[in-house]
């Protein structure tokens, strides 16, 4: 009786924890770039007593890294990677990876996101353009130029497929292993002029929502169940 009640516990945590990541995933769902999160669960086996017991482990972690819808907004900009590469930026805690390409230009040229982060080249260096130049041209390799002038490039990285992904500022991640410089510009490449929206699908994630949300009652139904056999046990027993 106890090892049930111990299992269901374990049960209600994982939905607790799937619940949390489906309502992070809604909330980041019109967040450019932004890579959903997801959480892979296994059962744990304890051998405690003269059976077996399987218990729901607290859930892994991990961030989906399927590409999101491209929007095109015309606006020189912005740029989003077509392939599985990234673009590089520099943050307060070290270079982080994004697929969110809406960039601005400050007054002294910089190439900076949305929040201000500065983007970098192939060579991880901050890109630099002529501010007095006009907007710029980007080509698939990620070539900028103005004034029909070679002004720099944007960076494009891998990331390992066995890399783990934790979360950077914004829609950023940060892998557990080195990127490299992506040299492959048929499979991977810029595409001025477009935005790559999140890849959630808030219709989905609210079905998965509410599927987790009767999940967890029901394993709290059963949890009273199993409380009043056990009352009713400890009744019988007791001869009251």
């Amino acid at each position: 009786m106890q090892s049930a009640f111990y299992v269901s516990l374990s049960a209600q945590l994982s939905i607790d924890k799937r619940m949390e990541t489906i309502a992070n995933n809604i909330a980041n769902a019109t967040t450019a770039g932004y890579r959903a999160n997801g959480v892979s669960f296994e059962s744990v086996v304890a051998k405690t007593g003269a059976e077996p017991v399987a218990y729901a482990s607290a859930g892994r972690d991990f961030i989906s890294r399927t590409a999101g819808d491209m929007q095109r907004t015309g606006d020189p900009f912005d740029v989003a990677v077509v392939g599985k590469a990234f673009f590089a930026i520099r943050t307060p805690d070290g270079v982080a990876y994004t697929r969110d390409g809406r960039m601005k230009m400050t007054e002294t040229g910089d190439l900076q996101t949305v929040g201000g982060y500065p983007i970098l080249d192939a060579g991880n260096s901050p890109v630099v353009l002529d501010p007095t130049g006009g907007p710029p041209m980007i080509s698939r390799d990620g070539m900028i130029n103005q004034n029909g002038r070679q002004i720099g490039a944007l960076g494009l990285f891998m990331i390992d497929n066995d890399a783990k992904l934790t979360r950077g500022p914004g829609a950023s991640v940060i892998p557990d292993k080195p990127a490299t410089a992506a040299l492959d510009f048929v499979r991977n490449g810029v595409e001025q002029g477009v935005v790559e929206a999140a890849n959630v699908n808030p219709v989905r994630e609210m079905v998965k929502l509410i599927a987790a949300s009767r999940a967890f009652d029901s394993v709290s139904s059963m949890n009273d169940l199993l409380d009043g056999s056990q009352r009713d046990a400890i009744r019988t027993l007791g001869g009251g």
